[in-house]
């Protein structure tokens, strides 16, 4: 008979993971255990919870964690950021698996490019969101939390299901999803999801959109009773629309700006991953996984440039080409005494980067990451755990780094705990950051003419082999309680992280690098800045009545920066920034937040939940500022079986209180302004 073990990541305590015992997980340490033996606080998010919440968007959901921030997708790149620093585009802090496989992408600056993650809502089984920074289980770029989204299980999905979202704002969804087995030993899965809308209503300068194209295939086999294969295969393609139209002083002068001219940002994401594990015994098994994703975009156009008192035109593409990852990785867990248990593993990993516009003469860039971790668990006593981590990782750009982490849990009663911990994590910047040369060349105009020959018009990035790695060093005090009496729990987090070398895009002075033999300004990354994050957060689990269930969560958090001399000196430019940049670190995250998701089941088996959201001012860019807002959401759901006819329907609506600013709400015309949308849902089984 086949050993019935669980998945990869994911291990209950109870079939009700949301308020019976406290769930097992496994995205702290790669070891299953209760969340009151973890290192870290965690945030358990389930589907009731995703349904819930009305989330129609991936990062949305993210809004009921606490110390999270996330906008509407628009014109900009969708981010999720933990306690703040949103300059990039890409949001590098915060590492995102799917199924254990990192979508950090070579091609988006080492960053997560949420239009492109290669999963849908609706195949999610839950997602463990470990607030707080996990290098020493995911490398480097686990900087300041890690959220892992955990599939389901094939063996679960069985016939076909047809979903539709039709609405406002031109929101037209379809999802098609099918299950079943593969011969006598296999399960398979496969989704196919097109969504479709036209974004944020245009405001002023700006027009949004929103397309994109999903395909994934998920296949278990049990090889043996004992040996596993799980295979999967994705595909997305997603497009958004950027630029603006021409402007002076907040009035439209007609027609598209020269330096910014409307164009399509084309993106695409190919993921396949191959998993083997074996099991050894009931605390032991042995697991090799490889996985290869390739990223391509484009958002080619070409820019009116003026130097000289001569007009030329620039071929741009930013985030053009192709970036890669091949990763082989393998652990062992297992027991060597019988208080204790260890996990331990290396991987290895090639990234790859392809751009005409960031890599000057090249081919292809390539980077070699090397890394070997560990993670025991001691438990002498009923009332005391002990977790010790370690790992150390080479970087053919970075350098080495040893990441440590120490936590000790003190259980008060079966119920209580309080926890002590410390760690160091670090993070490395994108190939680019390293190895990046930007040089502009345009055609100059003639009578609106171009002529044959390009002309270097200046150098705008060059990269800097020698930049160092952020590092964090965090410490914290957690409680962790449950009142299983009146199904409730209460999870609280006290954090000090200390950042040392910011790092940063700023302007400097480049003389003689070739093929500019003068001196020009060029941007380039360097570490400006260490900073303290101080905060508070807790999440509040309550179950008063078996139909009803509620989440609260608030954060309280406080980022205080201090710039260094060394990079004051070295770019005139960031001096003269330094004030709007300080502002922005320090006002990155909102000084306080609060979340709370009502769950009601109604007389006649309807659903009903309310998500409600407070958000204090912040800056997600220098030169943005989003005033304080509230935000409700409602969804009505109506689960039936007509005839033996089974599925839902239901209907949602977004920001139900009325329009608000997210994102660059600076009093601008250009303001992105979040309005009511609401659509129908229609869900059929077969």
């Amino acid at each position: 008979m086949a050993l019935a073990w669980p998945k990869a990541v994911v291990w209950a305590a109870d079939d009700d993971l949301f308020f019976s015992d406290l769930p097992i997980v496994a995205s702290v340490s790669r070891l299953p255990q209760r969340l009151a033996d973890a290192s870290a606080s965690v945030t358990v998010i389930d589907r009731d919870m995703i349904k819930a919440s009305g989330a129609r968007d991936l990062n949305d959901i993210f809004r009921l964690v606490p110390g999270f921030q996330t906008y509407p997708n628009n014109t900009d790149a969708a981010r999720v950021t933990y306690h703040g620093l949103t300059d990039e585009d890409f949001a590098p802090r915060v590492q995102v698996l799917i199924d254990g496989r990192s979508q950090y992408s070579p091609l988006f600056r080492n960053g997560i490019n949420w239009a492109t993650l290669p999963v849908a809502i609706e195949d999610i089984e839950r997602i463990e969101v470990v607030r707080g920074s996990n290098s020493v289980s995911y490398g480097s770029n686990a900087f300041l939390g890690v959220i892992n989204i955990i599939t389901v299980d094939p063996a679960l999905v069985r016939g076909v299901s047809v979903g539709v979202n039709y609405g406002n704002q031109g929101v037209r969804d379809l999802t098609l999803r099918s299950g079943g087995r593969l011969g006598e030993s296999g399960d398979f899965r496969f989704t196919y999801q097109s969504r479709d809308d036209d974004g944020l209503e245009d405001q002023f300068d700006w027009k949004d959109m929103f397309r994109s194209r999903l395909f994934n295939l998920h296949a278990d086999f049990w090889l043996t009773p004992a040996d596993q294969l799980m295979l999967s295969l994705g595909h997305v393609e997603a497009r958004t629309r950027l630029g603006r139209l021409a402007q002076s002083g907040g009035v439209l002068l007609g027609g598209e700006s020269p330096g910014n001219p409307f164009r399509y940002f084309d993106q695409s994401s190919t993921q396949l991953q191959a998993l083997w594990r074996r099991a050894l015994g009931v605390d032991s098994d042995v697991q090799l996984r490889y996985s290869f994703t390739q990223d391509r975009g484009s958002e080619q156009h070409v820019e009116r440039r003026r130097l000289s008192g001569v007009n030329y035109l620039a071929s741009i593409d930013l985030y053009g080409d192709q970036g890669s990852r091949h990763e082989l990785e393998g652990q062992h867990m297992f027991s060597p005494i019988d208080s204790m248990r260890l996990v331990w593993g290396a991987g290895h990993r090639i990234d790859s980067l392809r751009s005409d516009t960031y890599i000057e003469g090249r081919d292809e860039v390539s980077r070699r990451v090397s890394r070997l971790f560990a993670n025991a668990e001691w438990k002498p006593l009923t009332w005391f755990t002990g977790n010790l981590g370690a790992a150390t990782e080479y970087d053919s750009m970075a350098g080495r780094n040893f990441s440590p982490r120490l936590s000790t849990s003190f259980h008060l009663s079966p119920a209580h705990t309080i926890r002590l911990g410390g760690s160091r994590s670090y993070r490395t910047a994108g190939i680019v950051d390293y190895r990046g040369d930007w040089v502009v060349r345009g055609f100059a105009l003639a009578d609106g003419t171009p002529l044959d020959s390009p002309v270097i018009l200046g150098r705008s990035y060059i990269g800097d082999p020698d930049l160092p790695q952020e590092r964090v060093d965090t410490a914290e005090l957690a409680y962790l309680g449950e009142w299983p009496a009146v199904h409730a729990s209460l999870d609280v987090r006290l954090y000090r992280e200390r950042v040392k070398g910011r790092l940063f895009n700023v302007q400097v002075e480049v003389c003689g690098v070739a093929p500019i033999a003068s001196c020009g300004n060029a941007y380039t990354t360097m570490p400006i800045q260490d900073l303290e994050i101080d905060g508070l957060e807790y999440q509040l689990r309550w179950q008063p009545f078996d139909s009803t269930r509620i989440v609260l969560s608030q954060a309280w958090t406080d980022i205080s920066s201090d710039y260094r001399a060394e990079a004051l000196a070295a770019s005139p430019w960031l001096a003269w920034r330094a004030g709007r940049i300080d502002e922005h670190t320090e006002r990155s995250a909102p000084r306080r937040s609060s979340s709370v998701l009502l769950m009601q089941r109604l007389p006649g088996g309807v659903d009903l939940s309310i998500a409600g959201y407070w958000m204090e001012f912040m800056k997600w860019t220098q030169n943005t500022a989003v005033d304080a807002y509230r935000r409700f959401d409602l969804r009505l759901g109506y689960p039936f079986n007509i005839g033996g006819q089974k599925g839902e329907i239901a209907y949602t609506a977004q920001s139900i209180n009325g329009a608000h600013g997210e994102f660059k709400a600076d009093g601008s015309p250009a303001d992105r302004v979040v309005d009511t949308r609401q659509w129908v849902s229609l869900r059929l089984d077969f």
